[in-house]
């Protein structure tokens, strides 16, 4: 999804966790689309567990002159209502307090980020931010590629939803709550 920022006009893209590029996902032992209604879209990418957790995605764009930053929306535990109530099943969180995720960013005019933090604050949706890159020529497209990777094979992770990849101008970012 693509918008424009009501109070800055800057333009914002949302790329959804089925456009993302998420290791194992077609098998049913280790991730599920489960359906949502705290999200842009119908349904979240969960992990129940898995050894290798790796998640790409890619974008080509023709942005505005500015900077940007990209962020992940993730959440630890499996959200649902009961009784008309939120509530967060933590059940199978696990392997995140271990070692920390690593984010990575690269764009085609040789920008590059890299960023590692630990996942916490199970049943809140959080916006982890992966890190900023620069538009200078607007009658280009700049492609964007970024990723989410935890593969220390000596632990399982797991509990965690996937819901998109978030770019906004960094003006607007720098107002949004976000784990760094």
């Amino acid at each position: 999804e693509i918008w424009l920022d009501k109070n800055t006009g800057g333009v914002c893209l949302s790329i959804s966790s089925k456009a993302l590029t998420i290791t194992g996902i077609d098998d049913r032992r280790y991730w599920t689309h489960i359906s949502t209604e705290e999200s842009r879209y119908p349904t979240v990418a969960y992990l129940q567990q898995i050894w290798w957790f790796q998640v790409d995605g890619e974008v080509e764009f023709g942005f505005p002159v500015g900077t940007y930053s990209l962020f992940f929306r993730l959440q630890l535990g499996k959200s649902s209502k009961r009784l008309g109530r939120r509530v967060c099943n933590s059940k199978h969180i696990h392997g995140w307090e271990i070692k920390p995720v690593r984010f990575q960013l690269t764009t085609s005019e040789g920008q590059s980020v890299e960023s590692r933090c630990h996942l916490d604050n199970p049943g809140n949706w959080v916006l982890y931010r992966v890190g900023d890159f620069v538009v200078q020529n607007p009658n280009a497209f700049t492609n964007i590629k970024f990723s989410l990777t935890q593969i220390d094979c000596t632990h399982t992770k797991g509990g965690l939803c996937v819901d998109a990849a978030l770019i906004y101008p960094t003006t607007v970012a720098k107002e949004i709550r976000s784990c760094s």
